[in-house]
């Protein structure tokens, strides 16, 4: 029996332990369904717990905050003070013992020692966690230490964690200096005589940055320009605008926040001039001082350029006082701070052996795959494998945010298509980094020439002639298409911006169907509450015949299969079995029988209604003693119609995740995107691309 829960705890002042909270939640969500977080110490009894309230909404935890809570720091040190602290601590272990009876896994994070250090001279959650027999975490801060004084604290941490008689599973230092960890890590192996696991996490200047929107918060400031992505850009310094127009721009950089007064007008226009110019600072954002807002007349100009420009914020106070409030603003990773987030995962990810971690703690296995679940493995897999992924797309904003996650988290490695100058300068407007991202220029002639020539020789026979072959290569879509034909990137996502067609038509064009496959079909990942479904074909064939319709079926339960989803398949009709006739049915029925010759090793059965494929007790009325009803996991639908409502009413109604459509039966993987779609879509897209991408170097 593995352990049921973890103490983590920061035995220093500012040592990062809900960055480290995160990467763990997260892992943990990829393998139990239900997983509880409580904190014995909260600051108050009538306030919100900030670390409760982000790991509840964040991770989508199914508890309620009171059940997260134990006592406040004022409850502890009255306990103390009376020597009552064992009762404290009993109703402590209570608590917790509860939330094992009725959770999978419970993540428990300390209070930080420093808030405590002045009334004791032990550390509270050490008794805690040995009360509770709970497995020890303490998060150390290595930053600005140099190595002998983070092993010097490392070797008094675990004596002190012995001497307690608690279980020290392993240590956390967080906030290294990236240089040092090699050789920290020489210095663990060699000088430390009791070798517990120890994860070094490099700092990040970034984390230690408020987003436009702490600043907006921070401020009590109202937005007059901006968008809610803009209010995730990092600040990276506060600057007042006291000189003229001539001197400005030779003191602001990229990610400055200027305060001046709304009066102001030349100072802020010639700040929009230079955010939109290619080669001057894009700063973060204008807080307008004083209460003043810029003219009626000023506005309306900003509002005619009709693209997007630097947000600007209103407060009371005058630049001075201003500039004084945001000195005591204290940056921190809050629901809001999407970027921030994916950081913090990103270093965790980076940093942190996830084999050797689990290895910790052990889990029981279990066919229950919860949407979380299913994305944390989506992530993994394609982590383990990186393939390279074109993004077509580049001017739209989400593709941008979706590369920099793609990125930071080594999902994929990244192409997009534009110009390198433009791409960047959107970018840096964005508060985004590019950093690791590979940008080709789709007009290069030398590349268009290459690629309408090897188009030509595939079409010609088609009846394509050479300047229509080169007039394709204009198309963004084509150009990416003819990079992953060619080998240079591996799979291509794109329709942010284009339709389905102007994604899928270059694809069957160029990189055609795989061997052995005549259709192009697609499916949809339903990830509902306790398990995966994948439904097909729901957006690419409108009315397939049965030996499509047995293609399809074949090309689904494939693409189950790669992402770890046992396939039985059900073939769906408005008829059970043997129980109706007609076209439909029959169609239905001959589909089975030739999915069943092509794949005699998998279990598809049919026709079957929606209901006996999905419920057991129908099905053990309905088809006693079949293998798949009652139990399907392939779901594939006789014609577009009933495919594409059916998964639309069951993701609305259900509040099921829909993933899709995802391409299939292609000799390469290239995948659309709803036009619609969110950053988080894309990303999830990506991985599954790369998925697909893995799967065809091993065939």
């Amino acid at each position: 029996m593995g352990h049921q829960s973890i103490y983590l705890s920061s035995v220093q002042p500012r040592s990062g332990s809900l960055l480290v909270a995160i990467g763990i939640m997260e892992m943990l969500k990829g393998h139990f369904k239900q997983v509880a977080f409580f904190r014995p110490i909260v600051a108050s009894e009538g306030k919100e717990d900030d670390s409760i309230t982000f790991m509840r909404r964040h991770f989508q935890l199914k508890i309620e905050e009171e059940q997260c809570r134990g006592f406040s720091v004022d409850a502890f040190i009255d306990a103390y003070a009376n020597n009552t602290e064992n009762e404290l601590i009993e109703a402590i272990i209570a608590k917790v013992s509860r939330l094992q009876e009725s959770y999978d896994f419970v993540l428990i994070e300390g209070y930080p020692r420093e808030r405590f250090s002045t009334r004791f001279d032990f550390d509270i959650n050490l008794q805690i966690a040995r009360n509770l027999g709970t497995p020890y975490l303490p998060v150390l801060n290595a930053y600005r230490k140099n190595n002998k004084e983070i092993i010097d604290e490392l070797r008094i941490i675990s004596e002190v964690i012995a001497e307690e008689g608690c279980n020290h599973l392993a240590t956390f230092i967080n906030r290294c200096d990236p240089e040092q960890i090699d050789s920290l890590q020489k210095m663990v192996r060699t000088e430390c005589q009791k070798k517990k696991t120890v994860f070094f996490l490099p700092n990040s200047d970034e984390l230690d940055r408020p987003t436009l929107l702490e600043v907006a918060t921070h401020l009590n400031a109202k937005r007059l320009t901006g968008n809610g992505m803009q209010l995730q850009r990092l600040v990276h310094g506060n600057k007042i605008a006291a000189m003229g127009m001539e001197n400005y721009l030779a003191h602001i950089d990229d990610g400055d926040l200027v305060i001046v007064p709304g009066d102001r007008s030349e100072i802020i226009l010639l700040s929009i001039l230079a955010y939109h110019a290619k080669h001057h600072p894009s700063i973060a954002a204008i807080v307008l001082s004083g209460g003043i807002s810029p003219s009626p007349a000023i506005m309306d100009l900003i509002e005619d350029l009709q693209t997007q420009t630097i947000p600007l914020l209103l407060v009371q106070k005058d630049s001075y006082h201003t500039a004084i409030a945001l000195e005591s603003l204290s940056p921190s990773l809050t629901l809001q701070n999407q970027r921030k987030i994916t950081l913090a995962k990103a270093l965790f990810d980076k940093a942190v052996n996830k084999a050797a971690f689990e290895q910790l703690f052990t889990h029981q296995a279990s066919d229950i795959i919860t949407p979380l679940m299913f994305q944390y493995r989506l992530i993994e897999q394609a982590r383990s494998d990186k393939q390279h992924i074109i993004l077509p797309e580049s001017d739209d904003a989400r593709i941008l945010h979706a590369a920099e996650i793609i990125i930071r988290r080594g999902i994929a490695d990244i192409t997009l298509l534009g110009k390198e100058e433009a791409v960047i300068q959107h970018a840096t407007q964005l508060g985004i980094s590019l950093t690791g991202v590979r940008i080709v220029d789709p007009d290069d002639a030398n590349m268009q020439a290459q690629f309408a020539q090897r188009f030509y020789t595939l079409r010609r026979h088609k009846g394509l002639t050479k300047k229509a072959a080169h007039e394709a290569m204009l198309h963004t879509n084509y150009f990416a298409t003819m990079m992953v034909y060619e080998g240079m990137a591996d799979a291509m996502v794109s329709g942010a911006t284009h339709t389905t067609a102007d994604t899928i038509r270059p694809a069957l064009q160029i990189i055609k169907t795989a061997p052995g496959v005549t259709l192009v079909s697609s499916v949809f990942f339903m990830l509902l509450e306790t398990r995966v479904l994948v439904y097909g074909d729901c957006a690419i064939n409108l009315d397939p015949t049965a030996e499509e319709l047995a293609q399809i079926a074949v090309s689904s339960a494939q693409t189950a299969q790669h992402f770890g989803i046992e396939p039985r398949v059900a073939m769906l009709s408005y008829s059970t079995g043997d129980s109706g006739s007609g076209p439909e049915v029959e169609k239905v029925r001959k589909a089975t029988q030739l999915a069943q010759q092509l794949r005699p090793d998998l279990l598809i059965e049919g026709p079957m209604q929606y209901d006996a494929a999905i419920d057991e007790e129908v099905a053990k009325k309905k088809l006693p003693g079949s293998k798949v009803a009652g139990r399907a996991t392939v779901f594939i639908f006789p014609d577009l119609n009933t495919g594409n409502n059916t998964y639309k009413a069951v993701q609305r109604s259900t509040g099921a995740i829909a993933i899709g459509p995802v391409l299939q039966g292609l000799r390469l993987p290239v995948n659309d995107l709803s036009r619609g779609c969110s950053v988080e879509d894309i990303v999830n897209t990506v991985a599954i691309t790369a998925i697909q991408a893995q799967q065809v170097k091993r065939s």
